[in-house]
Protein backbone atom coordinates (compact mmCIF):
# COMPACT_ATOMS: atom_id res chain seq x y z
CA UNK A 1 0.00 0.00 0.00
CA UNK A 2 1.63 3.40 -1.06
CA UNK A 3 2.07 6.02 2.23
CA UNK A 4 1.31 9.33 1.93
CA UNK A 5 2.93 12.09 4.20
CA UNK A 6 1.12 15.35 4.89
CA UNK A 7 2.08 17.87 7.49
CA UNK A 8 -0.42 18.79 10.04
CA UNK A 9 -0.53 22.09 9.51
CA UNK A 10 -2.09 21.36 5.66
CA UNK A 11 -4.41 19.02 6.41
CA UNK A 12 -5.67 21.32 9.41
CA UNK A 13 -6.04 24.24 6.84
CA UNK A 14 -7.52 21.91 3.98
CA UNK A 15 -9.86 20.44 6.27
CA UNK A 16 -11.08 24.11 8.10
CA UNK A 17 -10.45 22.16 11.27
CA UNK A 18 -7.61 21.30 13.83
CA UNK A 19 -7.94 17.23 14.44
CA UNK A 20 -6.33 15.77 17.53
CA UNK A 21 -4.42 12.97 16.89
CA UNK A 22 -6.68 10.92 18.25
CA UNK A 23 -9.77 11.98 16.38
CA UNK A 24 -7.72 12.00 12.95
CA UNK A 25 -6.91 8.81 13.77
CA UNK A 26 -10.57 7.79 14.20
CA UNK A 27 -11.57 9.87 10.72
CA UNK A 28 -9.08 7.56 8.92
CA UNK A 29 -10.27 4.66 10.45
CA UNK A 30 -13.99 5.42 9.42
CA UNK A 31 -13.11 5.73 6.00
CA UNK A 32 -11.34 2.53 5.74
CA UNK A 33 -7.66 3.95 6.28
CA UNK A 34 -5.05 3.83 8.56
CA UNK A 35 -2.73 6.04 10.63
CA UNK A 36 0.64 4.56 10.02
CA UNK A 37 2.38 7.10 11.70
CA UNK A 38 3.33 10.75 13.07
CA UNK A 39 6.50 12.43 12.89
CA UNK A 40 8.80 15.49 11.16
CA UNK A 41 10.49 15.71 7.86
CA UNK A 42 13.10 16.10 10.17
CA UNK A 43 13.17 12.47 12.25
CA UNK A 44 12.67 10.74 8.62
CA UNK A 45 15.48 11.88 6.91
CA UNK A 46 17.91 11.54 9.80
CA UNK A 47 16.24 8.11 10.39
CA UNK A 48 16.82 7.42 6.55
CA UNK A 49 20.40 9.32 6.17
CA UNK A 50 21.51 10.23 9.66
CA UNK A 51 22.02 13.55 11.57
CA UNK A 52 24.20 15.64 9.49
CA UNK A 53 21.38 15.36 5.84
CA UNK A 54 18.57 16.72 8.45
CA UNK A 55 19.99 19.83 9.92
CA UNK A 56 18.23 22.44 7.47
CA UNK A 57 14.54 20.82 8.04
CA UNK A 58 11.97 21.41 10.66
CA UNK A 59 10.41 19.46 13.36
CA UNK A 60 6.64 20.05 12.19
CA UNK A 61 4.50 16.89 12.26
CA UNK A 62 3.59 14.89 9.50
CA UNK A 63 1.00 12.23 9.08
CA UNK A 64 1.65 9.31 6.77
CA UNK A 65 -1.62 7.65 6.20
CA UNK A 66 -1.71 4.28 4.55
CA UNK A 67 -3.65 4.18 1.22
CA UNK A 68 -5.17 1.20 -0.65
CA UNK A 69 -3.25 0.61 -3.72
CA UNK A 70 -6.65 1.50 -5.94
CA UNK A 71 -7.33 4.63 -4.34
CA UNK A 72 -4.99 6.69 -7.02
CA UNK A 73 -7.30 10.21 -5.69
CA UNK A 74 -6.10 10.44 -2.49
CA UNK A 75 -2.68 9.96 -3.14
CA UNK A 76 -2.68 13.78 -2.41
CA UNK A 77 -3.90 15.84 0.19
CA UNK A 78 -6.46 17.45 -1.80
CA UNK A 79 -8.04 14.42 -2.70
CA UNK A 80 -7.73 12.82 0.77
CA UNK A 81 -9.49 16.01 2.01
CA UNK A 82 -12.01 16.41 -0.78
CA UNK A 83 -13.15 12.64 0.05
CA UNK A 84 -13.09 12.80 3.55
CA UNK A 85 -15.28 15.82 3.81
CA UNK A 86 -17.59 14.38 1.43
CA UNK A 87 -17.87 11.08 3.49
CA UNK A 88 -18.35 13.21 6.47
CA UNK A 89 -21.00 15.05 4.31
CA UNK A 90 -19.41 18.50 5.52
CA UNK A 91 -19.39 19.32 1.36
CA UNK A 92 -21.30 17.92 -1.34
CA UNK A 93 -19.42 16.12 -4.25
CA UNK A 94 -17.84 18.12 -7.01
CA UNK A 95 -19.33 18.24 -10.47
CA UNK A 96 -16.14 18.50 -12.70
CA UNK A 97 -16.69 20.03 -16.42
CA UNK A 98 -14.72 21.39 -19.10
CA UNK A 99 -13.78 24.55 -19.62
CA UNK A 100 -15.12 26.58 -23.23
CA UNK A 101 -12.68 26.10 -25.71
CA UNK A 102 -10.45 29.37 -26.61
CA UNK A 103 -11.37 31.16 -29.45
CA UNK A 104 -8.04 30.50 -31.07
CA UNK A 105 -9.39 26.57 -30.06
CA UNK A 106 -8.24 23.92 -28.65
CA UNK A 107 -4.43 23.02 -28.50
CA UNK A 108 -3.47 20.42 -30.36
CA UNK A 109 -0.64 17.64 -30.03
CA UNK A 110 0.44 16.35 -33.57
CA UNK A 111 1.38 12.53 -33.21
CA UNK A 112 4.28 11.41 -35.77
CA UNK A 113 4.17 7.84 -36.81
CA UNK A 114 7.89 6.96 -35.45
CA UNK A 115 6.55 7.71 -31.88
CA UNK A 116 4.82 3.58 -32.39
CA UNK A 117 8.54 2.48 -32.34
CA UNK A 118 8.68 3.61 -28.54
CA UNK A 119 6.04 5.27 -27.15
CA UNK A 120 2.89 5.46 -28.99
CA UNK A 121 0.19 7.52 -26.97
CA UNK A 122 -0.04 10.19 -25.41
CA UNK A 123 -2.87 12.35 -23.80
CA UNK A 124 -3.21 15.96 -22.47
CA UNK A 125 -5.10 18.94 -20.62
CA UNK A 126 -4.66 22.42 -19.46
CA UNK A 127 -5.69 23.97 -16.36
CA UNK A 128 -6.27 27.98 -16.67
CA UNK A 129 -6.33 30.76 -14.58
CA UNK A 130 -4.39 28.31 -11.53
CA UNK A 131 -3.08 29.85 -8.32
CA UNK A 132 -0.41 28.04 -6.66
CA UNK A 133 1.35 28.53 -2.50
CA UNK A 134 3.85 26.59 -1.65
CA UNK A 135 1.91 24.25 -0.36
CA UNK A 136 -0.04 23.43 -3.46
CA UNK A 137 3.15 23.57 -5.45
CA UNK A 138 4.56 21.01 -3.74
CA UNK A 139 1.30 18.56 -3.79
CA UNK A 140 1.32 19.11 -7.34
CA UNK A 141 4.75 17.51 -7.62
CA UNK A 142 4.45 15.15 -5.02
CA UNK A 143 1.18 13.77 -6.49
CA UNK A 144 3.45 13.58 -10.15
CA UNK A 145 5.69 11.37 -7.98
CA UNK A 146 3.66 8.67 -6.19
CA UNK A 147 1.70 8.14 -9.40
CA UNK A 148 4.75 7.36 -11.41
CA UNK A 149 5.73 4.95 -9.01
CA UNK A 150 2.45 3.50 -8.21
CA UNK A 151 -0.22 2.83 -11.57
CA UNK A 152 2.71 4.41 -13.47
CA UNK A 153 4.72 1.11 -12.89
CA UNK A 154 7.79 3.34 -12.27
CA UNK A 155 7.21 5.48 -15.72
CA UNK A 156 7.14 2.40 -17.80
CA UNK A 157 3.30 2.71 -18.34
CA UNK A 158 2.99 6.24 -18.34
CA UNK A 159 5.20 9.32 -18.09
CA UNK A 160 3.57 12.55 -16.76
CA UNK A 161 4.98 16.10 -18.36
CA UNK A 162 4.05 19.33 -16.61
CA UNK A 163 4.51 22.57 -18.24
CA UNK A 164 3.47 26.49 -18.39
CA UNK A 165 1.88 26.84 -21.32
CA UNK A 166 3.08 30.63 -21.45
CA UNK A 167 6.07 29.63 -22.02
CA UNK A 168 5.43 27.67 -24.99
CA UNK A 169 3.14 27.66 -27.70
CA UNK A 170 1.10 24.75 -29.44
CA UNK A 171 0.31 23.08 -31.84
CA UNK A 172 2.62 20.35 -30.11
CA UNK A 173 4.08 17.62 -31.77
CA UNK A 174 5.44 14.57 -30.42
CA UNK A 175 8.36 12.77 -32.05
CA UNK A 176 10.49 10.04 -31.91
CA UNK A 177 14.21 10.73 -33.27
CA UNK A 178 17.65 9.44 -33.09
CA UNK A 179 19.51 10.35 -29.95
CA UNK A 180 22.11 12.74 -31.60
CA UNK A 181 19.37 14.75 -33.05
CA UNK A 182 17.76 15.58 -29.87
CA UNK A 183 19.65 18.91 -27.84
CA UNK A 184 17.91 20.81 -25.14
CA UNK A 185 18.20 22.20 -22.31
CA UNK A 186 16.66 19.67 -18.97
CA UNK A 187 15.54 20.75 -16.45
CA UNK A 188 17.12 22.63 -13.24
CA UNK A 189 20.46 22.29 -15.42
CA UNK A 190 22.62 25.19 -17.39
CA UNK A 191 23.40 24.36 -20.52
CA UNK A 192 21.80 21.93 -23.25
CA UNK A 193 22.56 18.30 -23.75
CA UNK A 194 21.96 15.73 -26.70
CA UNK A 195 19.93 12.75 -25.51
CA UNK A 196 23.33 10.90 -25.70
CA UNK A 197 25.00 12.78 -23.40
CA UNK A 198 21.80 13.04 -20.98
CA UNK A 199 21.84 9.08 -20.60
CA UNK A 200 25.61 9.89 -19.34
CA UNK A 201 24.95 12.64 -17.61
CA UNK A 202 21.94 10.38 -15.58
CA UNK A 203 23.26 7.38 -15.54
CA UNK A 204 24.81 8.44 -11.93
CA UNK A 205 21.85 10.63 -10.55
CA UNK A 206 20.37 8.29 -7.98
CA UNK A 207 16.74 9.59 -8.91
CA UNK A 208 16.56 9.82 -12.55
CA UNK A 209 19.02 6.67 -13.64
CA UNK A 210 16.22 4.09 -13.24
CA UNK A 211 14.30 5.41 -16.16
CA UNK A 212 16.93 5.42 -18.46
CA UNK A 213 16.45 2.00 -19.39
CA UNK A 214 13.15 2.20 -20.75
CA UNK A 215 14.24 4.03 -23.99
CA UNK A 216 18.29 3.33 -23.67
CA UNK A 217 18.45 0.48 -26.23
CA UNK A 218 15.55 2.12 -29.24
CA UNK A 219 16.98 3.53 -31.86
CA UNK A 220 14.66 6.24 -31.46
CA UNK A 221 13.82 8.42 -28.37
CA UNK A 222 10.18 9.82 -27.55
CA UNK A 223 10.45 13.54 -27.02
CA UNK A 224 7.62 16.53 -27.47
CA UNK A 225 8.17 20.16 -29.26
CA UNK A 226 6.33 23.01 -29.30
CA UNK A 227 5.26 25.17 -32.33
CA UNK A 228 9.02 26.89 -32.59
CA UNK A 229 11.02 23.78 -31.91
CA UNK A 230 11.44 24.34 -27.93
CA UNK A 231 11.50 20.80 -26.50
CA UNK A 232 9.17 20.31 -23.77
CA UNK A 233 10.03 16.90 -22.69
CA UNK A 234 12.01 13.95 -23.62
CA UNK A 235 9.92 11.35 -21.78
CA UNK A 236 9.91 9.21 -19.54
CA UNK A 237 13.25 10.88 -18.58
CA UNK A 238 13.03 14.76 -17.90
CA UNK A 239 11.13 17.90 -18.37
CA UNK A 240 12.82 20.87 -20.73
CA UNK A 241 13.72 23.75 -18.28
CA UNK A 242 12.30 26.33 -20.70
CA UNK A 243 8.12 25.47 -19.67
CA UNK A 244 9.29 24.52 -16.42
CA UNK A 245 6.69 25.05 -13.96
CA UNK A 246 6.35 27.76 -10.98
CA UNK A 247 4.67 29.28 -8.07
CA UNK A 248 3.95 32.31 -10.32
CA UNK A 249 2.70 29.56 -13.39
CA UNK A 250 -1.19 30.41 -14.13
CA UNK A 251 -1.56 28.09 -17.13
CA UNK A 252 -0.42 24.01 -16.86
CA UNK A 253 -0.36 22.14 -20.02
CA UNK A 254 -0.19 18.37 -19.13
CA UNK A 255 0.64 15.73 -21.38
CA UNK A 256 0.83 11.82 -20.66
CA UNK A 257 2.70 9.76 -23.08
CA UNK A 258 2.13 6.04 -22.47
CA UNK A 259 2.47 2.33 -23.69
CA UNK A 260 -0.69 1.71 -22.20
CA UNK A 261 -3.95 4.21 -23.01
CA UNK A 262 -6.35 3.06 -20.62
CA UNK A 263 -3.53 3.58 -17.60
CA UNK A 264 -2.75 7.21 -19.39
CA UNK A 265 -6.91 8.18 -18.91
CA UNK A 266 -6.78 7.38 -15.37
CA UNK A 267 -3.56 9.35 -14.84
CA UNK A 268 -4.78 12.65 -16.14
CA UNK A 269 -8.18 12.60 -14.66
CA UNK A 270 -6.64 11.88 -11.47
CA UNK A 271 -4.43 15.15 -11.76
CA UNK A 272 -6.43 17.28 -13.55
CA UNK A 273 -9.62 16.33 -11.01
CA UNK A 274 -7.55 17.06 -7.80
CA UNK A 275 -5.66 20.17 -8.79
CA UNK A 276 -8.57 21.85 -10.90
CA UNK A 277 -9.94 22.68 -7.45
CA UNK A 278 -7.02 25.56 -7.71
CA UNK A 279 -8.50 27.05 -10.94
CA UNK A 280 -10.52 30.50 -10.85
CA UNK A 281 -13.28 27.84 -12.22
CA UNK A 282 -12.67 25.26 -10.08
CA UNK A 283 -13.15 21.71 -11.21
CA UNK A 284 -13.00 23.18 -14.98
CA UNK A 285 -10.12 21.41 -17.39
CA UNK A 286 -9.71 22.51 -20.71
CA UNK A 287 -9.21 19.86 -23.15
CA UNK A 288 -6.46 18.78 -25.85
CA UNK A 289 -6.99 17.63 -28.92
CA UNK A 290 -4.55 14.47 -30.09
CA UNK A 291 -4.09 14.31 -34.01
CA UNK A 292 -2.25 10.88 -34.84
CA UNK A 293 -1.06 11.96 -38.46
CA UNK A 294 -0.48 8.25 -39.93
CA UNK A 295 -4.29 7.77 -39.04
CA UNK A 296 -6.26 11.05 -38.98
CA UNK A 297 -7.46 9.84 -36.03
CA UNK A 298 -8.59 12.66 -33.55
CA UNK A 299 -9.21 11.96 -29.74
CA UNK A 300 -10.03 14.56 -27.46
CA UNK A 301 -8.91 14.50 -23.44
CA UNK A 302 -9.19 14.76 -20.72
CA UNK A 303 -12.39 12.23 -20.60
CA UNK A 304 -13.73 12.72 -17.22
CA UNK A 305 -16.22 10.25 -17.90
CA UNK A 306 -19.25 9.68 -15.45
CA UNK A 307 -19.84 5.93 -15.62
CA UNK A 308 -23.36 4.60 -14.69
CA UNK A 309 -23.88 1.26 -12.93
CA UNK A 310 -27.27 -0.79 -11.98
CA UNK A 311 -27.20 -2.85 -8.71
CA UNK A 312 -29.44 -4.31 -6.57
CA UNK A 313 -29.68 -3.98 -2.50
CA UNK A 314 -29.88 -7.64 -1.83
CA UNK A 315 -26.70 -8.42 -3.81
CA UNK A 316 -25.41 -5.66 -1.77
CA UNK A 317 -26.66 -6.70 1.40
CA UNK A 318 -26.06 -10.23 1.08
CA UNK A 319 -21.79 -10.08 0.78
CA UNK A 320 -22.10 -7.39 3.15
CA UNK A 321 -24.64 -9.39 6.07
CA UNK A 322 -26.80 -6.16 6.43
CA UNK A 323 -30.22 -5.30 5.95
CA UNK A 324 -30.39 -2.00 4.27
CA UNK A 325 -33.31 -0.64 2.44
CA UNK A 326 -32.61 1.39 -1.02
CA UNK A 327 -32.58 4.75 0.63
CA UNK A 328 -30.03 4.28 2.88
CA UNK A 329 -27.88 2.67 1.06
CA UNK A 330 -28.22 5.37 -1.56
CA UNK A 331 -27.45 7.69 1.49
CA UNK A 332 -23.95 5.70 2.35
CA UNK A 333 -23.14 5.77 -1.16
CA UNK A 334 -23.52 9.11 -1.81
CA UNK A 335 -21.06 9.58 0.98
CA UNK A 336 -18.39 7.47 -0.70
CA UNK A 337 -18.51 10.28 -3.51
CA UNK A 338 -20.88 8.15 -5.87
CA UNK A 339 -23.87 9.46 -7.07
CA UNK A 340 -26.81 6.81 -5.67
CA UNK A 341 -30.37 6.97 -6.53
CA UNK A 342 -33.80 4.63 -5.96
CA UNK A 343 -34.52 3.88 -9.62
CA UNK A 344 -37.00 0.89 -8.79
CA UNK A 345 -38.06 -1.78 -6.22
CA UNK A 346 -34.39 -3.27 -5.07
CA UNK A 347 -32.14 -1.49 -7.62
CA UNK A 348 -29.96 1.35 -7.80
CA UNK A 349 -28.58 3.93 -10.17
CA UNK A 350 -25.18 4.31 -9.06
CA UNK A 351 -23.23 7.14 -10.78
CA UNK A 352 -19.37 6.79 -10.75
CA UNK A 353 -17.15 10.18 -11.17
CA UNK A 354 -13.93 10.17 -12.91
CA UNK A 355 -12.20 9.94 -9.82
CA UNK A 356 -12.87 6.74 -8.97
CA UNK A 357 -11.39 4.77 -11.72
CA UNK A 358 -11.28 1.91 -8.93
CA UNK A 359 -15.09 0.96 -9.18
CA UNK A 360 -15.28 -1.90 -11.52
CA UNK A 361 -17.88 -3.92 -10.30
CA UNK A 362 -20.79 -4.22 -8.13
CA UNK A 363 -17.99 -5.67 -5.73
CA UNK A 364 -16.38 -2.24 -5.21
CA UNK A 365 -20.06 -0.73 -4.68
CA UNK A 366 -20.53 -3.21 -1.86
CA UNK A 367 -16.88 -2.67 -0.43
CA UNK A 368 -17.86 1.05 -0.35
CA UNK A 369 -21.12 0.46 1.60
CA UNK A 370 -19.52 -1.58 3.59
CA UNK A 371 -16.89 1.14 4.98
CA UNK A 372 -19.57 3.96 4.85
CA UNK A 373 -22.00 1.71 7.27
CA UNK A 374 -18.89 1.00 9.60
CA UNK A 375 -17.30 -2.57 9.89
CA UNK A 376 -16.96 -2.30 13.09
CA UNK A 377 -21.34 -1.79 13.03
CA UNK A 378 -21.22 -5.39 11.23
CA UNK A 379 -22.78 -7.49 13.92
CA UNK A 380 -20.88 -11.17 14.47
CA UNK A 381 -22.79 -14.26 13.26
CA UNK A 382 -22.05 -17.46 12.56
CA UNK A 383 -22.83 -18.80 9.39
CA UNK A 384 -25.84 -20.01 7.81
CA UNK A 385 -24.94 -23.14 6.45
CA UNK A 386 -22.82 -26.04 7.72
CA UNK A 387 -19.65 -26.66 6.11
CA UNK A 388 -16.95 -29.36 6.68
CA UNK A 389 -13.53 -28.79 4.90
CA UNK A 390 -11.38 -31.45 2.90
CA UNK A 391 -7.94 -31.23 1.14
CA UNK A 392 -7.63 -31.41 -2.41
CA UNK A 393 -7.16 -34.85 -3.33
CA UNK A 394 -3.68 -34.16 -4.89
CA UNK A 395 -2.75 -32.68 -2.29
CA UNK A 396 -3.87 -35.49 0.74
CA UNK A 397 -2.40 -37.57 -1.64
CA UNK A 398 0.84 -35.76 -1.72
CA UNK A 399 0.64 -35.82 2.21
CA UNK A 400 0.65 -39.37 2.23
CA UNK A 401 3.58 -39.76 0.11
CA UNK A 402 5.65 -37.23 2.12
CA UNK A 403 5.24 -39.46 5.64
CA UNK A 404 6.28 -42.52 3.64
CA UNK A 405 9.29 -41.07 1.86
CA UNK A 406 10.37 -39.62 4.99
CA UNK A 407 9.88 -43.15 6.46
CA UNK A 408 12.21 -44.37 4.30
CA UNK A 409 14.33 -41.95 5.59
CA UNK A 410 14.63 -39.20 3.21
CA UNK A 411 14.60 -35.34 3.53
CA UNK A 412 12.51 -33.09 2.26
CA UNK A 413 13.11 -29.35 0.77
CA UNK A 414 11.19 -26.50 0.08
CA UNK A 415 12.64 -24.72 -2.61
CA UNK A 416 11.72 -21.37 -4.07
CA UNK A 417 9.00 -21.35 -7.26
CA UNK A 418 11.35 -19.03 -8.90
CA UNK A 419 14.34 -19.46 -10.33
CA UNK A 420 17.41 -18.13 -12.92
CA UNK A 421 16.70 -18.82 -16.64
CA UNK A 422 20.48 -20.57 -16.00
CA UNK A 423 19.24 -22.88 -13.63
CA UNK A 424 16.76 -24.68 -15.87
CA UNK A 425 18.27 -24.28 -19.43
CA UNK A 426 22.08 -24.02 -19.38
CA UNK A 427 22.55 -25.90 -16.20
CA UNK A 428 20.14 -28.45 -16.85
CA UNK A 429 21.45 -28.37 -20.11
CA UNK A 430 18.49 -27.78 -21.85
CA UNK A 431 18.31 -24.81 -23.46
CA UNK A 432 14.87 -25.42 -24.95
CA UNK A 433 13.28 -25.44 -21.81
CA UNK A 434 13.21 -21.44 -21.80
CA UNK A 435 10.52 -22.06 -24.33
CA UNK A 436 7.94 -23.59 -22.10
CA UNK A 437 9.30 -21.46 -19.08
CA UNK A 438 7.15 -18.80 -17.68
CA UNK A 439 8.88 -15.43 -17.73
CA UNK A 440 8.83 -13.22 -14.95
CA UNK A 441 8.34 -9.67 -16.84
CA UNK A 442 10.41 -7.20 -14.30
CA UNK A 443 12.38 -9.60 -12.35
CA UNK A 444 14.40 -8.30 -9.55
CA UNK A 445 17.18 -10.38 -8.86
CA UNK A 446 19.26 -12.94 -11.52
CA UNK A 447 17.66 -15.83 -9.43
CA UNK A 448 13.90 -14.99 -9.49
CA UNK A 449 13.83 -15.04 -13.66
CA UNK A 450 11.36 -17.70 -14.51
CA UNK A 451 9.18 -20.04 -13.18
CA UNK A 452 10.44 -23.44 -12.47
CA UNK A 453 10.11 -26.21 -14.81
CA UNK A 454 11.59 -28.68 -13.15
CA UNK A 455 12.26 -29.65 -9.16
CA UNK A 456 15.79 -30.95 -9.92
CA UNK A 457 17.65 -27.31 -9.86
CA UNK A 458 16.37 -26.63 -6.61
CA UNK A 459 17.20 -29.85 -4.83
CA UNK A 460 20.80 -29.70 -6.79
CA UNK A 461 21.39 -26.07 -5.18
CA UNK A 462 20.28 -27.63 -2.15
CA UNK A 463 22.91 -29.97 -2.16
CA UNK A 464 25.53 -27.76 -2.84
CA UNK A 465 24.67 -25.90 -0.04
CA UNK A 466 24.88 -28.53 2.03
CA UNK A 467 27.95 -30.17 0.91
CA UNK A 468 30.15 -30.24 4.67
CA UNK A 469 27.10 -32.66 5.68
CA UNK A 470 28.10 -36.53 6.25
CA UNK A 471 27.19 -38.32 3.21
CA UNK A 472 25.21 -39.76 1.47
CA UNK A 473 22.68 -36.92 1.12
CA UNK A 474 19.38 -38.16 0.34
CA UNK A 475 16.76 -35.19 -0.50
CA UNK A 476 13.32 -35.37 -2.43
CA UNK A 477 10.86 -32.37 -3.34
CA UNK A 478 7.23 -32.91 -3.77
CA UNK A 479 6.14 -29.74 -5.24
CA UNK A 480 4.49 -27.64 -8.04
CA UNK A 481 6.47 -26.69 -11.51
CA UNK A 482 4.69 -24.39 -14.41
CA UNK A 483 4.83 -24.63 -17.57
CA UNK A 484 2.95 -23.21 -20.45
CA UNK A 485 -0.44 -24.45 -21.81
CA UNK A 486 -2.08 -22.73 -24.71
CA UNK A 487 -5.47 -24.59 -23.52
CA UNK A 488 -5.14 -22.80 -20.21
CA UNK A 489 -7.10 -19.42 -20.20
CA UNK A 490 -3.80 -17.91 -18.21
CA UNK A 491 -1.58 -19.78 -21.07
CA UNK A 492 0.05 -21.70 -18.08
CA UNK A 493 -0.79 -24.43 -15.64
CA UNK A 494 0.61 -26.29 -12.56
CA UNK A 495 1.88 -29.48 -12.24
CA UNK A 496 2.64 -31.89 -9.64
CA UNK A 497 5.80 -33.47 -9.73
CA UNK A 498 8.04 -35.57 -7.53
CA UNK A 499 11.71 -35.48 -7.44
CA UNK A 500 14.82 -37.17 -5.36
CA UNK A 501 18.27 -36.93 -5.59
CA UNK A 502 21.04 -38.88 -4.00
CA UNK A 503 24.93 -37.70 -3.52
CA UNK A 504 27.55 -39.77 -2.87
CA UNK A 505 30.80 -41.25 -3.91
CA UNK A 506 29.00 -43.69 -6.68
CA UNK A 507 25.58 -42.60 -8.43
CA UNK A 508 23.59 -44.60 -6.54
CA UNK A 509 21.42 -45.81 -9.75
CA UNK A 510 20.15 -48.71 -7.36
CA UNK A 511 19.07 -46.05 -4.80
CA UNK A 512 17.23 -44.16 -7.15
CA UNK A 513 15.80 -47.03 -8.68
CA UNK A 514 14.41 -48.55 -5.48
CA UNK A 515 13.41 -44.93 -4.34
CA UNK A 516 10.94 -45.24 -7.40
CA UNK A 517 9.92 -48.64 -6.76
CA UNK A 518 8.61 -47.74 -3.47
CA UNK A 519 6.56 -44.41 -4.49
CA UNK A 520 4.67 -47.17 -7.15
CA UNK A 521 4.31 -49.22 -4.74
CA UNK A 522 2.51 -46.60 -2.41
CA UNK A 523 0.81 -45.96 -5.43
CA UNK A 524 -0.27 -49.16 -5.82
CA UNK A 525 1.62 -49.63 -8.92
CA UNK A 526 3.19 -52.80 -9.91
CA UNK A 527 6.27 -53.14 -12.71
CA UNK A 528 4.60 -54.74 -15.50
CA UNK A 529 4.11 -53.88 -18.96
CA UNK A 530 0.01 -53.55 -18.86
CA UNK A 531 -2.17 -50.54 -18.76
CA UNK A 532 -2.11 -50.76 -14.98
CA UNK A 533 1.64 -50.88 -14.44
CA UNK A 534 4.46 -48.91 -15.14
CA UNK A 535 8.18 -49.72 -16.23
CA UNK A 536 11.22 -47.69 -17.49
CA UNK A 537 12.93 -47.85 -20.64
CA UNK A 538 16.14 -46.40 -22.17
CA UNK A 539 16.43 -42.56 -23.20
CA UNK A 540 18.28 -40.05 -24.21
CA UNK A 541 18.01 -36.73 -21.98
CA UNK A 542 20.88 -34.36 -22.04
CA UNK A 543 20.50 -33.70 -18.18
CA UNK A 544 21.56 -37.37 -17.58
CA UNK A 545 24.82 -39.06 -18.54
CA UNK A 546 24.38 -41.11 -22.00
CA UNK A 547 23.65 -44.39 -21.67
CA UNK A 548 22.20 -44.35 -17.85
CA UNK A 549 19.22 -42.11 -18.12
CA UNK A 550 15.38 -44.05 -18.67
CA UNK A 551 12.19 -42.58 -19.04
CA UNK A 552 9.60 -43.76 -16.58
CA UNK A 553 6.19 -45.06 -18.32
CA UNK A 554 3.22 -44.88 -16.34
CA UNK A 555 -0.26 -46.83 -16.82
CA UNK A 556 -1.81 -46.38 -20.17
CA UNK A 557 1.36 -45.78 -21.60
CA UNK A 558 2.00 -42.35 -19.95
CA UNK A 559 5.70 -40.78 -19.76
CA UNK A 560 5.69 -39.65 -16.52
CA UNK A 561 9.23 -38.55 -15.89
CA UNK A 562 12.91 -39.14 -16.23
CA UNK A 563 15.60 -41.53 -14.20
CA UNK A 564 19.51 -42.14 -14.15
CA UNK A 565 22.57 -40.72 -13.22
CA UNK A 566 23.40 -37.04 -13.88
CA UNK A 567 25.45 -35.75 -16.28
CA UNK A 568 28.75 -34.42 -14.92
CA UNK A 569 28.50 -30.88 -16.49
CA UNK A 570 25.27 -30.63 -14.42
CA UNK A 571 26.45 -31.64 -11.28
CA UNK A 572 29.49 -29.01 -12.10
CA UNK A 573 27.69 -26.04 -12.82
CA UNK A 574 25.87 -26.50 -9.54
CA UNK A 575 29.43 -26.79 -7.68
CA UNK A 576 29.07 -30.17 -6.73
CA UNK A 577 31.97 -32.77 -7.33
CA UNK A 578 30.60 -35.95 -6.81
CA UNK A 579 28.20 -38.42 -8.74
CA UNK A 580 24.23 -37.82 -8.33
CA UNK A 581 21.26 -39.71 -9.48
CA UNK A 582 18.29 -38.47 -9.86
CA UNK A 583 14.28 -38.99 -10.42
CA UNK A 584 11.94 -36.42 -11.34
CA UNK A 585 8.15 -37.64 -12.61
CA UNK A 586 4.53 -36.12 -12.67
CA UNK A 587 1.77 -37.76 -9.76
CA UNK A 588 -1.15 -36.42 -10.95
CA UNK A 589 -1.64 -39.11 -13.13
CA UNK A 590 -2.03 -41.22 -10.25
CA UNK A 591 -4.96 -39.22 -8.81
Amino acid sequence: MPTVGIKKVILDKHFNRNYTEKEFDELCFEYGLELDEITSEKAAVEKERGTDAAVDLNDQEVYKIDIPANRYDLLSVEGLARAIRIFKQEIPSPQYKFAEAPKSGLQKIIVKKQTAQVRPFVVGAVLRNISFDADSYASFIDLQDKLHQNICRKRTLVAIGTHDLDTVQGPFEYRAEAPKDIKFKPLNQTKEYTAEELMTLYSSDSHLKAYLPIIQNHPVYPVIYDKNGVVCSMPPIINGEHSKITLNTKNVFIEATATDKQKAFVVLDTIVTLFSQYCAKPFTVEQVEVVYEETGVKEVYPLLAYREMTVTTPEINTKIGIQLKEEEMATLLNKMSLKAEVVGKETLKVVVPPTRHDILHACDVAEDVGVAYGYNNLVTRLPESNTVAVAFPINKLCDNLRIEIAAAGWTEALNFALCSRDDISTKLRQPEALSQAVHIGNPKTLEFQVARTSLLPGLLKTLASNRDMPLPLKLFELQDVIVKDSTMDVGARNERRLAAVYYNKAAGFEIIQGFLDRMMRMLNVNPARADNGYYIEADENPTYFPGRCAKIIGPKGVVLGHIGALHPEVITSFGLTLPCGAVEFNVEPFL
